[in-house]
């Protein structure tokens, strides 16, 4: 059961790639199709007093090479989407063998919880998508980022199934791991959209190098940021509540509710930042790049208290399973 585990992880990073690829493929579709419309013909007409007047292109026959083009773009979408949602189940399945083959919840170790974080994350995209469509074109960064991290818990985090530690030997492992692994999801997946607003919101200021650039394929600034406000709204409370019940496991393991342990500061910094950004983004004053930056940061956070504190620091959460 373990080592189906881990070839479903396998093909579950390699379907992520190709989703990825499809989604590449929509993009450069769609700016093949914007140079072919740019290079229709403007023939300008002499006015009864003289004046030029710039007649507007005539409209583009459906068997143009534009509408081929706009169609083929449409379709390496949906396939994109497609392939994500086939790899979405394989890396459930991917999960659900483990934690079979441990007879325990999969999140004991980096390794497993990082999977389980991604895919909380693709399956609210997936969620998302299917209640918003016209925000297909994110799905470019959000395969990006899965074939990125499940490729490295998959090459660098792994480790062998075995038993949990004492002290993760409670009910509290369920409620306080759950919530946390569900709130980084949506948290994952609300630095998309918030990455996204950046480019997008530079890219319609005039700002016409690269990254802003690719940006002109994504949806408007605007929906993308009420995207991003809605999700870390949602994710927010769930993380506040993970963060509560961690303190209480803490005063019936530990004998007492905070210690500034590394991981416990960390997630109190996280919390900070995130509500920071929340409150920022409720200020009428604030402008709404400046608060997105917070939502960027606050997921920067959530990264050091994933890998930086378990590589590099020592304490009463060094559970990642790593040497």
């Amino acid at each position: 059961m373990s080592a189906l585990s881990d070839n479903l992880v396998t093909f579950a990073i390699l379907a992520y790639l190709v989703a990825m690829i499809g989604h590449a493929v929509e993009y450069a579709l769609g700016n093949a199709r914007t140079r072919v419309a740019a290079a229709a013909p403007i023939r300008e007409l002499v006015g009864a007093g003289g004046g030029v007047v710039a007649e507007p292109p005539a409209p583009v026959p459906p068997s143009s090479g534009a509408d081929r083009s706009a169609r083929r773009a449409r379709l390496a979408g949906l396939f994109g989407v497609g392939a994500t949602a086939v790899a979405a189940v394989l890396h459930l399945a991917a999960l659900v063998t483990r934690g079979l083959a441990a007879d325990r919840m999969p999140w004991g170790n980096m390794y497993e919880f990082v999977l389980t974080v991604t895919f909380i994350g693709v399956a609210a995209w997936l969620v998302v998508l299917w209640k918003v469509p016209s925000l297909r074109k994110l799905g470019l960064f959000l395969t990006l980022v899965m074939v990125l991290l499940v490729a490295t818990a998959e090459l660098v985090l792994y480790v062998p199934i075995v038993p949990l530690v004492p002290a993760l030997n409670s009910y509290w492992f369920i409620i306080h791991v759950s919530t946390i692994v569900f709130a980084s999801g949506i948290f994952l997946l609300g630095a998309v959209p918030a990455v996204g607003f950046l480019m997008r919101n530079g890219y319609e200021k005039g700002k016409r190098s690269f990254p802003y650039t690719l940006a002109k394929r994504l949806p408007g600034a605007a929906g993308l940021e009420r995207l991003t406000f809605a999700l870390h709204a949602f994710a927010f409370p769930i993380f506040t509540f993970a963060v509560i019940a961690g303190a209480i496991w803490a005063e019936a393991a530990w004998g007492r509710p905070w210690g500034w342990d590394p991981k416990e500061t960390w997630a109190f910094i996280s919390w900070v930042v995130y509500a920071g950004y929340l409150h920022a983004r409720a200020t009428p004053s604030v402008r709404r790049n400046v608060a997105t930056w917070l939502a960027v940061l606050g997921f920067l956070t959530m990264l050091m208290n994933l890998f930086g504190v378990n590589i590099f620091f020592t304490g009463l959460h060094s559970y990642g399973g790593l040497d």
